[in-house]
């Protein structure tokens, strides 16, 4: 599994991606999680509002942070 935080590297993205990371920790799942930060990448996308969330390439949230327990009915 490839997970994808987008955003440029606010709060809000480190918070994303810090709740990701914890997800996938207590899930005990196979995933590659990193971080877009390309403007241009991200806008190619489709996202309009950071942070957003990637997973196999399916952005399935933008413009808010998630917490643990919503990322891992997202990932299940």
């Amino acid at each position: 599994m490839k997970i994808e935080i987008l955003g440029t590297g606010c709060p809000k993205c480190e918070a994303l991606m810090n709740n990701v990371e914890a997800a996938v920790r207590e899930l005990g799942i196979e995933a590659e999680v990193s971080k877009v930060t390309d403007i241009i990448e991200i806008a190619n996308r489709g996202v309009m509002m950071t942070p957003a969330l990637s997973v196999d390439g399916n952005v399935l949230l933008a413009g808010r942070v998630v917490t643990v327990d919503g990322i891992q009915a997202l990932l299940k």
